[in-house]
């Protein structure tokens, strides 16, 4: 049977079975819920310079693939920074908008970019690349970007001829711990005593820190947490309100199983919380905010807490995000991260193939460099009082 493509303006063009069949078990963020959220809650669209048109794959009317793309007038809510790029662009005399992106809107968490079945993938994302392609030429966009990636989208498309990036997230493993004591043993004894610290610190405030999971999450708090999302994005100056408040309340009404909501009160009254996802054996961080200014508030909320949930609940990985080198003090270590890139112009594009040659060593020396110090952190004197 012959293979036809589809360009959705919506992902709700699709049924959730159909689409969620192709992600099964992996990331979550790639799911119908999540996706139809950001589109509904009006945070993805024309106006927001994130125009979804979702290709897909159908043999008759079996759907057979897809890829969450979007139109781009802009590079904000990515977090794979292509700002110099534009910038160099427009100095060449070449229009860098609208371009493609291949990924998660505002979502820096790893996962496939070409769903299908593992039997129908080689050849899902061979036919979705060259759409793509095709769709760079015919349509002048500058380029696509398909970022947050695994080895093997990048193994196929640098095959044919796209651009490879690589960056770092800090992650949390678990090794095997059954207590968080089993974690802080993991850590030099300066950064354990450090750690028990500021635990007791928050303690001693008379802050009380609890982890709701599924159903334990109170259906009502999709209000709370827009608040808590709020006042972190309104007091930095780098902040932006990517996510509307009817976003919130979507995903608290629909998709409530996969969050992990920690909340931190005093006095009975919420001062800060974070709300996470989980899915299978990984729980991703995501909003944090904070109604007071408190010493150790944010280290307690966003990563203790968390990682004694994946403690106590027998999970493998904490991915928290994008940023913030003081999670290796804390037993979070330096993970690549993966994008690749298809750029129409011959000349900008070789001028990134050069720049992203350079890129590519420097952030293979800095993975190792974290490495070398995660070795040393663990195997060395663990309970002396090292710097």
């Amino acid at each position: 049977m012959s293979v036809s493509v589809r360009v959705l303006a919506s992902v709700r063009e699709v049924a959730p079975a159909a689409w969620d069949a192709l992600v099964a078990g992996d990331s979550p963020f790639l799911e119908w819920q999540w996706l139809a959220a950001l589109e509904e809650g009006q945070s993805v669209g024309e106006r927001t310079g994130w125009l979804p048109q979702h290709l897909t794959l159908w043999e008759g009317d079996r759907l057979l693939g897809a890829c969450p793309l979007y139109v781009k007038a802009h590079s904000h809510g990515e977090f794979v920074f292509d700002h110099a790029w534009a910038s160099a662009a427009h100095r060449a005399g070449i229009d860098y908008y609208p371009k493609l992106l291949v990924g998660v809107p505002f979502t820096p968490v790893t996962g496939p970019r070409f769903l299908a079945a593992p039997a129908d993938l080689p050849r899902v994302r061979d036919l979705l690349a060259g759409v793509l392609e095709e769709l760079c030429r015919e349509q002048q966009f500058s380029s696509v970007h398909v970022n947050f990636c695994r080895p093997p989208d990048v193994e196929a498309l640098t095959g044919r001829g796209w651009l490879h990036r690589v960056g770092y997230q800090y992650q949390w493993r678990n090794e095997g711990f059954r207590t968080f004591d089993d974690y802080l043993a993991s850590l030099r004894a300066k950064r354990r005593n450090q750690v028990r610290r500021e635990r007791r610190a928050l303690a001693e405030q008379g802050v009380e820190i609890r982890a709701l999971v599924g159903a334990d999450v109170p259906a009502d708090a999709a209000p709370l947490a827009y608040k808590l999302y709020r006042a972190t994005v309104d007091s930095n100056p780098w902040g932006q309100r990517y996510l509307t408040r009817r976003v919130f309340e979507l995903v608290f009404e629909r998709w409530r199983d996969r969050l992990c909501l920690v909340l931190a009160r005093r006095g009975g009254e919420v001062v800060a919380g974070t709300v996470n996802v989980q899915k299978g054996d990984v729980l991703y961080g995501r909003y944090w905010g904070a109604f007071e200014d408190l010493r150790f508030l944010h280290f307690n909320v966003c990563y203790y807490a968390a990682i004694e949930h994946c403690v106590g609940a027998g999970l493998t990985r904490f991915e928290p995000g994008a940023g913030g080198e003081f999670k290796h003090l804390r037993g979070f270590d330096a993970t690549p991260t993966h994008s690749v890139h298809w750029i129409r112009d011959k000349r900008f594009r070789a001028a990134v193939h050069d720049y992203l040659r350079r890129e590519r060593e420097a952030v293979a020396d800095q993975i190792e460099w974290y490495g070398e110090k995660t070795s040393r952190k663990r195997d060395d004197a663990p309970d002396g009082d090292e710097d």
